[in-house]
């Protein structure tokens, strides 16, 4: 069976715990706080894959997002409005003074989720989102399985339900640095992308859909990077909707060891981690991947809706396949 152990106490009050499970050569720890991947371990690699920490207070601070579900809406959306049936959204202004991010203070990322179910190779959370939290409607309850399997495959599916029309568009947060280096500088990248989404000054979508074709961020094919070369905090189209499971993008470091992430959503939100440091550690210590849907699509004619409805249900998939060089 899985391990579950207590890994610390909220500033306000609430018991997080940490369930540990594996198969094959991958071992994986997850918190009740955010869902978060916090560890990410491969039998005969001597450092973790993804970054974490032991210590609880480092996720109520300068790990907000690290490892953890983001939801109902990752990513930022304008002036911290959203249009929804005919009515605007009001949400959390938390970026900038302007916009909301990641959904605010009370998205999924902050929220102890409960334990459904655990086993020997997997575990099951969930957490119950009420309606206007955050400013978005609908009583949600969302769902996290995550699964391993051998020799070395991470599994997360996430599952959304709701009792009244509102917008869900969820991702892992996960950073990742093949090497256990202090920057990834090294790394080589490869994205099955034709276009990306350009960003203003706030990080947030121009509404614009460029090819990656003669630009400094096409990586159809395999290269290295560098800090800054490009700078990396975009969206990447893969699809202009959900499509079945496959492979989207390709992490692989110095020593050979490689990612490949796959996934069910049509875009893949890539970070290059220059303001995410963790205590005692350097900015482009990792490399967030991120599927999801395209970031901002309510405010965006032309992206595709993030709309969910009741009864309808949503199911989100990805896998991370780790390959020895």
């Amino acid at each position: 069976m899985a391990e579950v152990a207590e890994f610390g106490t909220t500033a306000a009050g609430r018991k997080v715990q940490k369930i540990t499970f594996g198969a094959g050569d991958m071992t994986v720890s997850v918190l009740t706080l955010g869902a978060i991947l916090q560890s990410v371990r491969l039998k005969g690699v001597g450092h973790d894959l993804t970054h974490g920490s032991d210590r609880l207070a480092d996720y109520e601070g300068a790990l907000l997002y690290h490892g953890a579900i983001v939801a109902p809406v990752v990513n930022r959306l304008t002036n911290a409005r959203a249009p929804l049936d005919g009515r605007e959204l009001q949400l959390e202004v938390n970026f900038n003074g302007r916009h909301c991010l990641h959904s605010g203070a009370t998205g999924s990322h902050a929220q102890v989720w409960d334990i459904v179910e655990t086993g020997a190779d997997h575990a099951t959370l969930a957490l119950d989102m009420p309606e206007g939290q955050g400013g978005f409607p609908g009583n949600r309850r969302l769902t996290a399985r995550f699964s391993v399997t051998a020799p070395a495959t991470l599994r997360l599916e996430l599952l959304a339900e709701t009792d009244a029309p509102t917008l869900f568009n969820a991702t892992n947060h996960s950073y990742w640095n093949m090497d256990g280096s202090g920057q990834w500088t090294g790394h080589s990248l490869q994205i099955a992308a034709e276009a990306i989404l350009p960003t203003d000054d706030d990080f947030v979508p121009t509404g614009e859909i460029l090819p990656v074709a003669g630009t400094p961020h096409d990586f159809r094919q395999a290269r290295a990077i560098a800090p800054g070369e490009p700078p990396l905090d975009n969206c990447f189209c893969l699809s202009n909707a959900q499509v079945p499971l496959r492979p989207v993008l390709w992490l692989t470091g110095t020593s050979g060891l490689g990612l490949e992430v796959a996934t069910t959503e049509p875009g893949v939100q890539v970070y290059d981690g220059r303001g995410a440091v963790r205590p005692g550690h350097t900015a482009y210590e990792g490399i967030a991947i991120e599927t999801q849907g395209w970031p901002d699509a309510p405010n965006k004619p032309g992206f595709q809706p993030i709309r969910l409805a009741p009864g309808a249900g949503l199911r989100q998939i990805t896998e991370w396949r780790i390959r020895r060089g």
